[in-house]
């Protein structure tokens, strides 16, 4: 004979979703996790935050190299090897042959 579970007070872990109490306090990148701006979440991401701050860095980077500063300035202004500087702008580089390529 199985034991017969009784339920007398259900507990906030056990409800659904949309009858919990949710506190929407974001994260460093913004303060609102219903009104984030980017398409997935960096903590549903194994290294989510790291690889997003890494790519906003590189990002900036590739943008400072357009504007004319050197590899040597730009490694001094991100704390980076120069050489990790010129793997991040070749990388650039081939991402965007490859998006003129597939067009």
């Amino acid at each position: 004979m199985e034991p017969e579970i009784v339920c007398e007070e259900i507990s906030e872990k056990d409800l659904r979703p949309e009858y919990c109490q949710y506190r929407d306090e974001g994260c460093e990148l913004s303060g609102s996790c219903l009104q984030c701006r980017l398409s997935h979440c960096i903590y549903d991401q194994p290294q989510g935050k790291r690889r997003m701050l890494k790519a906003m860095r590189d990002r900036k980077i590739v943008g400072l190299f357009h504007k004319g500063k050197k590899t040597k300035e730009l490694a001094a202004m991100f704390n980076i090897t120069r050489r990790t500087v010129q793997r991040i702008l070749k990388s650039s580089k081939s991402a965007s042959r490859n998006t003129k390529n597939a067009k």
